[in-house]
């Protein structure tokens, strides 16, 4: 389908006095999160013809959804902090109806979420949310290995480990924290919202022995409220019983009724799973590739301009560095405020004497726009 043009949408945009962005930075959540396809825009469409049984359209998606992640179950939660706030509560209450009608009443329970202290992190708070306390173990220098197995104490419902950190200096790597937990009958909670590339990693985290996986859906290309929670089959059945559904569907009074989920989003995720799966991921980072190097063409060798490609690990795909040197006569931070000041605006990633420019959410053709703005404002 061809690009929408910026005339088509710019109304909408006006009626709210609000800008419209060009987003360069990549799936993120303060911009909005994914571009949604034809096709999964089709979906929703479609979906939103009938209404469903909630009850059973959860059911049989997530059954989908645990077929297509390789798993044992899964749910379709909104966005990927729900699922790990309906992942704490499930390793708290477990098939516990008591508990978790209680919930985010936790005195009495195994209520610690251990975490290291390496890999402390915004997200970190969604989990305590349903009564969890944080149990930070070792420093910012580093855990133990002896550490670590020395704070699963009685009272210790999970370890909470953020993929994106596997491997960070002076940490327990995910493989031992799995075996030392489960050592302890104590299950891992993995936040891999973004870390779905390459397709073999995103489903190699419950094989590798995570209980729950959480992922956000608009990575791969399903609405921006979005998520998945991924696993065990007697944790995920408890995270859907506290779910908004589960609220709805039994005389249990769970918390997680806010977390709502509109029936096209749960189509949406089932279908961009799918086509995430089975995509040529090959073309798709030869056409990102192709895109961002139609940027660098447009601004390489103008005097004082710096230009490097790196990686973006999440897809697989380059993105687009450009510092500016002292003969450019503007720091980073004005041409980031002059590139923001346009219509619509184009918002890159900051690094301290650098903009980085990313075409993961960008629609086809908006690179031509981002070319010729930053070479005029460069030139």
């Amino acid at each position: 389908m061809a690009r929408k043009t910026f005339a088509f949408a710019t109304d909408l945009f006006e009626e709210l006095g609000v800008k419209p962005v060009i987003n360069a930075r990549s799936n993120q959540t303060l911009l909005g999160g994914a571009i949604l396809s034809p096709e999964i825009l089709d979906v929703m469409e479609r979906a939103n013809r009938y209404f469903v049984n909630m009850s059973e359209l959860q059911r049989k998606a997530g059954r989908i959804v645990a077929d297509l992640l390789e798993c044992e179950a899964a749910h379709i939660t909104p966005g990927c902090a729900a699922a790990m706030a309906l992942g704490a509560a499930a390793c708290l209450a477990g098939g516990d109806a008591e508990k978790m009608a209680r919930l985010p009443d936790t005195s009495g329970m195994k209520n610690g979420i251990v975490i290291q202290a390496r890999h402390r992190y915004r997200y970190d708070h969604a989990p305590t949310i349903v009564g969890a306390k944080l149990k930070v173990v070792g420093t910012n220098a580093g855990t133990s290995r002896k550490e670590l197995e020395a704070a699963l104490d009685g009272d210790v419902a999970a370890i909470l480990f953020p993929a994106h950190s596997d491997g960070a200096d002076g940490t327990v790597p995910l493989k031992q924290v799995i075996a030392i937990a489960h050592g302890r009958g104590v299950p891992v909670l993995l936040d891999a919202a973004g870390q779905i590339f390459p397709v073999e990693r995103m489903l190699g985290w419950t094989k590798m022995g995570a209980d729950l996986v959480c992922f956000g859906a608009k990575y791969f290309g399903a609405p921006h409220s979005a998520g998945v929670i991924c696993g065990r089959a007697e944790l995920v059945d408890s995270a859907a019983r506290q779910s908004f559904i589960g609220f709805e569907a039994s005389p249990t009074p769970v918390f997680g009724r806010p977390l709502k989920l509109d029936r096209g989003e749960i189509f949406a995720v089932v279908a961009a799973l799918k086509t995430w799966l089975n995509m040529d991921h090959g073309a798709r980072i030869a056409s990102a590739t192709r895109r961002i190097r139609s940027i660098a063409e447009r601004v390489e060798g103008l005097k004082g301009v710096e230009t490097s490609m790196v990686p973006d690990h999440r897809f697989g795909t380059p993105g687009l560095r450009v510092r500016l040197g002292a003969g450019v006569g503007r720091t980073i931070a004005q041409l980031e405020a002059e590139l923001e000041a346009g219509s619509p605006a184009i918002v890159a990633t900051r690094e301290d004497d650098a903009l980085v420019f990313n075409v993961n959410a960008m629609p086809e053709g908006d690179e031509t726009v981002v070319a010729e703005r930053l070479r005029a404002a460069l030139a």
